[in-house]
Parts: C-alpha cells; structure tokens; sequence
C-alpha cells in the first residue's frame, strides 16, 4: 500500500496540504479503518479546501462513527501516555475522556497536547473513528486545541476509580488497591525477552487481574499501593488493569480488600461482559463432553484427542482430570469448567485411581460417570472467573461448595417471599 501515492491524490483533489493527509491518513489506517473509508473520511474532512477550518460544534452525545470530523467542547476528565509500536517505530501517544453536559467520549491524541485533567476545551477538527462499537475523537495535526471558560459535567474528574468500576478502554485510570499476588515472570514480548509482573490487585469493591509491564519497585504481594496513569485491557473476557512505563506507583494505605466475591446471577454476569471474581448460585444439570479423564498436550497443556494436539501434532498426552459442566441458575445457563484440584474433590480420587477404574472397567467414560452420579442436579456456589464469548458464557471454577440447605425449608423460604 502506498500511502504516499494515495495522499498526493487526495492532495491534487482537495487542494490540502499532503503531509497533513498523509499523517492523518496513517492514522486511520494504524486503527484498522478501511483505505477507502479512511479516503472517505478525510474527503469529508478536507472537502471545503479550508484548512483552517472547523465543523460546527457538537454536543458529545450527538457525535457518531459516520462524522468524518467534528467540533466538540468539554473538561478533559482523565489522560494518560502510553508507548505502542507504529510502523516498527515507537510512539507515546495521550489517551483520555473528555465530557460535556450530554455526554463523554474516549480521544486519542498523537502529540502532547498539553492537557491534564480538569482542563476546559475546545477540539475544533477532531476525526472521529469507530472502536469497539462507539466512537472515539483522534486529534491529530489538524486539531485545533484551544481553552474555553470552565464548564460543569455530571462526571467525575481526575481518573479515580474503584475497581468494580472499570471497563476494558479506560485509560488514564488512578486506582488504589492491595497486591494480593504477584509474580514475577519472563515473556515473549515485542522487543525479545521481556520481565514483567503480573499478579491480582484488590479493593472495597472487586478483584482484578494485572500486568506491570515495567516492573515498579513498589509493587509487591502484600503492599497496598497508589498506581497513577493505568489503562484497562480484556483479559479472558474480564477487565485487567495494565501498568505501563509512565505509570507512577507510590506506597498507599487505608485499602481493606474485598474478601468474598460478590453474588451475581449468571444474567447479570453474562450482561456485564465479563467478570474476573463473581460467585452464582446455582445447579449442576448435565457434564459436557471432554470431562472426566482426559489427555493433555505436555507443550501447551491443550486437552488432545487421539494422541494428537492442534498446535503440536502428534504427542505422548499427559493423564488429568477435569469437569465441563452444564450449570443453571434459572436466569441463564454457563458451563462450568472445574480443575483437576477441584475434579478430584468431587471424583473422591486422583488422577491414579480414576486410571484404576478405567482400566478395571476398560471404559475412561466410567470417570465421567461416577462424576456425573455425585455433582448432577445438586446445588452449588460457584467462585470464579466468568467470560463471555461467541460460543456462550463460561464459568472456570477457583472454589466450590455444596449448598447442603434443606431443600424443604428452601421451598418455604421462597414461597415466603412470593407470598410477602
């Protein structure tokens, strides 16, 4: 693809400076944006041969992924800086919201733009793309950034947040939390090897999982820290904090982290997307196929069939346990995947005596079936790691326990409160 070419045609028929199209132009299409949309969209950008210029300002809530550019004004709520690799070169680029009376949107910005949170703007010539399904500003050299009076938003400003509140895309996040677990580890990372630290962080309100991807001093199990500049990725379906090189983390106090997870029922866990930490309640209906004692691959732990792994061919399987099961809590259904720790509780044996019993009865489906005969239909509270993908909600288990209430008294209670 070359850009140069496409952004001196765009020059000659718009009468525009190329290297400001041909900027722009990389940007869009370092966002994935089609060529001929993003050759669209600066058509509409640069269509009145004005280059200095603007749109009509907007409302933020009015502002949509088909405007080609846009005029907003608003109080930068949170930024941060990041570095990503563009190009084969790295570039710091500054993420954040910036809101309105009517609303908020996410930027991105390729230059230091000068703004910290709490600053009122104008963007005047802001281009505007689609992430994950909402638009999002992209102010680049064609932006014209200029400070406007004060103005009030129903938002909060500064970046402070609890976990339970974070979303995957939120940038420029402040948190404080207790480092429950950390480890420190080597990756395959973008420039060779890489150590990095990963752990769980908790508060008052939940449970993550996160990455420091420039080991900080202050960050270790057991120490309550105050980590500045954060952006939230997806991870498994939930969100996970990540701490980058211009991260500041100072030593924290007065966080008690949360101790059990909280209660959700699998339909308000399926309509937040996804959960790192979340117990349901629920029953056991059916096993699923691929339970029991089952073969894993010994390079990368994928569960084989027939001697054979997807990723590594044919391979001499490793012997585990495992449960895939139906599970329902009358709102919504998931399959709950148990450990072998987990499986073994419930089998009443470990790997060993599950290929006692295979071997004695020259079946492996006897596993599954004395499994099947202890768990199905019984009540359980499950803790764990939800996820939503296109195959369903998945939930994989941390803990188990049997809810033993007698299910008369259960009824009454429940035809109790119907009746209250």
């Amino acid at each position: 693809m070359d850009l140069e070419a496409e952004a001196r045609d765009l020059a000659d028929g718009l009468d525009a400076d190329q290297a400001a199209i041909e900027q722009d132009l990389e940007n869009l299409i370092s966002y994935s944006v089609p060529l001929d949309e993003a050759k669209q969209s600066l058509r509409r950008k640069y269509g009145s041969g004005d280059r200095s210029g603007a749109p009509e300002p907007v409302s933020i809530d009015d502002v949509s992924p088909e405007d080609g550019s846009v005029t907003v004004s608003g109080v930068i709520l949170r930024i941060g800086k990041r570095s990503i690799r563009y190009q084969g070169e790295d570039q710091v680029i500054r993420e954040g919201q910036i809101a309105d009376e009517t609303g908020r949107i996410a930027f991105t910005a390729w230059d230091d733009i000068g703004l910290t949170a709490g600053d009122a703007v104008e963007l005047g010539n802001a281009g505007v793309r689609e992430w994950e399904g909402e638009p999002e500003l992209n102010v680049g050299e064609s932006t014209q950034v200029s400070a406007i009076d004060p103005i009030d938003v129903p938002y909060d400003v500064g970046g402070e947040a609890d976990l339970v509140d974070l979303e995957p895309g939120d940038r420029g996040v402040i948190v404080e939390a207790r480092v429950e677990e950390c480890e420190r580890r080597t990756i395959d990372g973008r420039d060779g090897e890489t150590e990095i630290l990963s752990g769980v962080l908790a508060d008052e309100t939940a449970r993550l999982p996160f990455t420091d991807w420039d080991p900080h001093d202050a960050i270790g199990e057991g120490e309550t820290v105050r980590v500045t500049d954060v952006f939230v990725r997806e991870f498994r379906g939930a969100p996970s904090v990540n701490v980058s090189e211009y991260a500041t983390v100072e030593t924290a106090s007065g966080v008690t982290p949360i101790e059990d997870a909280p209660e959700r029922t699998l339909r308000e866990a399926r309509a937040s997307g996804g959960q790192f930490d979340v117990a349901v309640i629920g029953h056991v209906l059916e096993l699923r196929d691929g339970s029991g004692l089952i073969e894993r691959c010994p390079d990368c732990n994928r569960v084989i069939q027939s001697g054979q792994c997807r990723e590594h061919g044919a391979v001499e399987g490793v012997d585990d346990l495992r449960v895939r099961a139906v599970f329902d809590d009358g709102t919504d259904s998931a399959t709950v995947v148990l450990d072998s720790d987990l499986t073994e509780r419930v089998y009443g044996g470990d790997v060993e005596d599950a290929k006692d019993a295979a071997r004695e009865a020259m079946d492996q489906s006897v596993v599954a079936e004395h499994i099947a005969q202890r768990i199905v239909g019984r009540e359980y509270r499950v803790r764990g790691t939800l996820s939503v993908d296109e195959y369903g909600v998945t939930l994989t288990a941390d803990e188990l326990t049997e809810n033993d209430a007698d299910p008369a008294a259960l009824a009454r209670a429940a035809l109790q409160e119907v009746g209250t």
